[in-house]
């Protein structure tokens, strides 16, 4: 079964645009759990322009399911990650300033930066997933590393999904297959909605998990955050 994880980013932006504490983003870590979401995300950048590090020390108890917290691997982060003891940590390339996250890893060029980085978060019993573009070399890197996973970056696909989905799905499908023969567990997240969801998962073999925050939230504005989750799950429904 392929687990939805969903990233709470956008919440903590409404919330920050009014200051204040409404909408409250530990209450919506309730809420994504208790509707079904098998996970919780969160990506505190340095500026804390949405989760900020003291969202992530008062998440951490209210999660159930797992604690995903995504980031560049600063050693304020990595000690961040360690004091709350996260279930995973993605690690991602991101600049300070960056907007979102637009590219993965060049794992061949950060080797020995990663391995360093991978080996202290599985000492202290952290699965590890580095983000990733669908290329088998540098997924070969990713195994180099040492690291549980890797979470393919998803934008690509999702651009492309309206001209032409088999199209847009097959480097995806192929990077997938690839991790799986090596040994590499997959997730997926970024620019993923109900409109490209399913199409994904269907064809995308080895996938664990999906982290989507973006467009579910969005789609919670029109459709309330219990039915929007819902959809999303029955987007992850087995495959037929």
């Amino acid at each position: 079964m392929t687990r939805l994880s969903v990233n709470i980013n956008k919440i903590a932006t409404l919330r920050n645009s009014r200051g204040g504490n409404v909408p409250n983003v530990k209450d919506a870590a309730i809420n994504c759990q208790k509707f079904g979401a098998q996970g919780v995300t969160v990506h505190p950048r340095p500026d804390e322009r949405h989760i900020t590090r003291k969202d992530v020390y008062e998440i951490k108890p209210v999660v159930t399911t797992e604690f995903n917290i995504e980031g560049y691997p600063s050693e304020d982060f990595l000690k961040m990650v360690t004091e709350v003891k996260a279930d995973q940590v993605t690690l991602v390339p991101d600049t300070h300033k960056q907007l979102t996250s637009d590219h993965g890893w060049d794992t061949w060029k950060n080797l020995s930066f990663l391995k360093e980085i991978i080996s202290r978060l599985q000492e202290n019993g952290i699965r590890t997933s580095i983000f990733v573009d669908a290329n088998p070399k540098v997924i070969e890197g990713a195994a180099e590393t040492g690291t549980n996973r890797i979470e393919l970056y998803t934008e690509p696909y999702a651009r492309l999904y309206p001209l032409g989905r088999a199209e847009a799905i097959q480097p995806f499908a192929e990077a997938a297959k690839f991790a799986g023969n090596i040994g590499i567990e997959v997730n997926a997240g970024h620019d993923l909605s109900l409109e490209n969801l399913n199409y994904f998962y269907q064809n995308i073999p080895n996938l664990e998990e999906v982290s989507i925050g973006h467009a579910l939230i969005a789609d919670a504005l029109y459709m309330g955050l219990e039915t929007t989750i819902q959809k999303y799950l029955d987007c992850l429904k087995p495959k037929r």
